[in-house]
């Protein structure tokens, strides 16, 4: 699996770095393309990684993304 790393600024204003793994059939775009869309929906979540902890986030408390064309600091 490739994975993603995304900075998830929250609407209470905190942020955080998380990892979302995707299929390896499909690039990184396809797989921001997919986040989004997903986020955007209505009831939409994804489950990421934040460490070692499982998390899921749900489009009704993201405020922005942004992908770490580096990587973050997890």
């Amino acid at each position: 699996m490739e994975s993603v790393v995304l900075r998830v600024r929250l609407l209470g204003g905190t942020q955080m770095d998380v990892t979302f793994d995707h299929e390896d059939s499909i690039d990184e775009s396809r797989a921001v393309d997919h986040i989004v869309s997903t986020l955007a929906s209505d009831g939409g979540s994804l489950r990421c990684q934040h460490a070692d902890r499982l998390v899921v986030l749900y489009g009704g408390g993201v405020a922005a993304l942004e992908v770490a064309p580096r990587g973050a600091v997890l």
